[in-house]
């Protein structure tokens, strides 16, 4: 299944659309997931679509296909997952008539994998996709190359010329010579010499003037493509950056980023080389065909890639804190891309203030520094200082911190943790070869800042909705009210495993336990991918019964999971997210003392243990042993805590505790602390029994 391990990661990349083409609804997505192995193992390749005598070897692939996946779906341990299985697996009959045809579709999708994978090799620039860009490739390199070389070009363009005009030059000094000579009437030269001589000196020059026409105009229209070509790699210069920071903002909820700014830096660099050294070109063409309308329009596009460039090279390297509590310490460092290119002499002094999401906005459109301050801060100002060793030139905010906020007039039930702000930097720089300084700025992610530590998790709730659903390019800070539910599960897991520093990420059961969870339907089996979550849903409303939101408790199992569990959620000894049906399902035909892991369903940070136990009446029950929480785990470790309950002896399926939770055991306890003691442990009875 290498071409599956491969492909896995682009699909996040892919719009929804190429995705329904790609696996069509006769040959779901499921159905190439589960049989990787399998479909490419099979010689796909060999069939002649159109030969019938292959039909019969066609249909055995195809039985085989329905065989696997009635295989796979009846041993599937989550009920939802099983019956869309089965239902995929007689869907699959469509094909019985035309079995070719199922060969036929297997064969493309495998062969439009490959071209995914080949294109994804290739440099090019980040195209949106479902407005989220792809992470792009595309350093520059061949764009500028090829910008050098057509540089190169003009320059030998305009030595040429210079050597045909001195050729000319002398070709007519030549004949004003001879002619000037024969005019004396001491030199005895013939009529027919000096007229032969004229002749060929007049074709010479003839040729030269030619030459030097076609030269000119060439000189002429290689500057035009220059200065096109520039255009077209400055822009995707640009759109790199862009997508440079928008992968930056997806960092937030554990997206793969690489912040890595020396191939941008270079690219910036050559380009504004190149830029002036077109504009040098220019003026030298100005000087020998004098002001044409169209070295005018030239010159304009020269500046205005000049200027775009210089202001679009100085981005936020690390980001402040996207949660602020006022009155305490936090950083920032912002990079100047061109640093190098900076006129030596007086220092950039880069000044840091707070603005509001409508000043943000405003800045957008307008591009106007905002006069009126919604902030204090301290220490809000930095030099621009360049790092020999690294290259690079930047501007460290080492001390900074938010004294008071001024807040909007908020309406409603918005909450004062749903306010975005953020920081804008801004300074006056001059470039080595440009007369006048360039009023330049960048801004920061939006940030909420906070008075209290109480108000952290709702402020973080902000920031993740923030992240996860905002479009690239918006208007600042524009997020959607709603979204559906496959988009929230990507953000989840990708923060889940992000945050607890694992590769194990949430799998299907954990997720439809989680969507039973948001929308309240603990009982439905059904597929909740396209269902729309709201933002109140996330984190404004109560969950049914409780006093807490889902983020907070979706929080507080991944603050107790990374602080306490990581390394038994990594090795897959953790089921976690699970409901009491789903539950049931799995351990009902199980013996006694079998056991699984799972998150507290009505605790903010808890794991329980849920096992099988003997009823009052001689029969088996499911309980859950009381919740233990980072406290507890602190006193104690989990594997300790398993060892020690003596009605709990197999983890499910089957595995023996000791054999599985040997290694966490820490042994006996030094005597100068109480001894930990199995009838110690804070078990209170079970939370949930259910009769078997």
């Amino acid at each position: 299944m290498a071409l599956w391990a491969q492909m896995t990661p682009q699909l996040q990349y892919l719009p929804t659309q190429t995705l329904n083409e790609l696996y069509p609804d006769t040959f779901p997505l499921d159905v190439r997931h589960y049989l990787a192995s399998w479909i490419e193992e099979q010689r796909w390749e060999n069939f002649d679509v159109d030969n019938m005598e292959q039909k019969p070897q066609a249909r055995r692939l195809l039985d085989q296909m329905v065989h696997l996946l009635q295989e796979v779906a009846q041993h599937n341990p989550n009920v939802v997952e099983r019956v869309k299985l089965q239902h995929i697996s007689r869907n699959l009959s469509v094909f019985q008539p035309q079995p070719m045809q199922l060969v036929r579709t297997v064969r493309d999708i495998l062969r439009k994998e490959r071209h995914i994978l080949a294109q994804a090799q290739i440099p090019q620039g980040p195209p949106a996709t479902n407005g989220t860009p792809q992470p792009a490739r595309e350093d520059g390199k061949t764009d500028v190359d090829n910008l050098v070389l057509k540089v190169l070009e003009i320059q030998n363009c305009r030595q040429t010329l210079h050597q045909l005009q001195e050729d000319l030059n002398w070709e007519k000094q030549e004949i004003e010579s001879i002619q000037g000579k024969r005019s004396k009437s001491f030199f005895n030269i013939s009529q027919t010499s000096v007229s032969h001589w004229t002749e060929l000196t007049g074709t010479r020059i003839q040729q030269l003037e030619y030459n030097y026409s076609v030269c000119a105009k060439k000189r002429v229209q290689l500057l035009h493509e220059a200065v096109c070509a520039l255009e077209q790699c400055q822009s995707c210069l640009i759109l790199r950056i862009k997508s440079w920071r928008w992968e930056q903002h997806r960092a937030t909820i554990g997206v793969h980023f690489d912040d890595n700014l020396g191939p941008l830096q270079t690219w910036c660099e050559q380009l504004l080389g190149v830029n002036g050294n077109l504009r040098q070109e220019l003026m030298l063409v100005k000087r020998d065909h004098g002001g044409a309308e169209q070295f005018h329009t030239l010159q304009e596009s020269l500046t205005h890639l000049l200027q775009t460039l210089i202001q679009s090279s100085l981005v936020v390297d690390k980001q402040p804190p996207q949660v602020i509590k006022t009155q305490s310490k936090f950083s920032t460092t912002v990079r100047y891309l061109l640093g190098e290119k900076m006129a030596p002499g007086k220092p950039v002094l880069l000044k840091a203030q707070i603005i509001t999401e409508a000043q943000a906005r405003n800045l957008g459109q307008q591009g106007v520094v905002p006069n009126e301050n919604v902030g204090e801060l301290i220490n809000s100002t930095a030099i621009l200082e360049h790092n020999t060793s690294s290259k690079s030139t930047c501007a460290t905010f080492r001390n900074m911190s938010i004294r008071k906020i001024k807040r909007a007039d908020r309406k409603g039930s918005e909450s004062v943790t749903e306010e975005k702000f953020a920081l804008l930097f801004t300074t006056e720089i001059t470039i080595t070869g440009c007369e006048s300084p360039y009023s330049i700025q960048a801004i920061s992610l939006p940030v909420v800042v906070i008075v209290h530590g109480s108000q952290e998790i709702n402020a973080m709730a902000t920031i993740i909705w923030d992240c996860a659903f905002s479009e690239p390019n918006r208007i600042p800070f524009i997020v959607p009210e709603r979204v559906p539910w496959k988009q929230m599960c990507e953000a989840l897991s990708s923060k889940f495993m992000s945050e607890v520093q694992t590769q194990r990420c949430l799998d299907g059961y954990n997720l439809h336990f989680l969507a039973q969870k948001i929308f309240d339907q603990p009982d439905i089996s059904e597929d909740f991918s396209n269902m729309p979550v709201s933002w109140a849903q996330f984190n404004k409303e109560v969950l049914p019964g409780r006093n807490f939101t889902f983020w907070q408790w979706f929080e507080g199992v991944m603050d107790l999971t990374k602080k306490c569990l990581r390394d038994y959620w990594s090795e897959g000894l953790i089921f976690g997210f699970i409901g009491k049906q789903h539950l049931h399902v799995i351990l009902q035909n199980k013996p006694n003392g079998t056991f699984l892991l799972r998150f507290s369903d009505s605790e903010i940070g808890g794991i329980t243990i849920a096992y099988v136990g003997p009823n009052d009446i001689g029969g088996r029950k499911i309980q859950n042993i009381q919740p233990f929480t980072k406290k507890d785990l602190d006193s104690a470790g989990l594997g300790d805590r398993i060892r020690d309950i003596n009605c709990i002896t197999h983890v499910h399926p089957d595995l023996p505790k000791n054999d599985v939770f040997k290694k966490f055991f820490t042994g006996i306890l030094p005597q100068s602390t109480p001894p930990y003691m199995p009838e110690q442990i804070p078990v209170q009875g079970p939370l949930y029994q259910s009769p078997m």
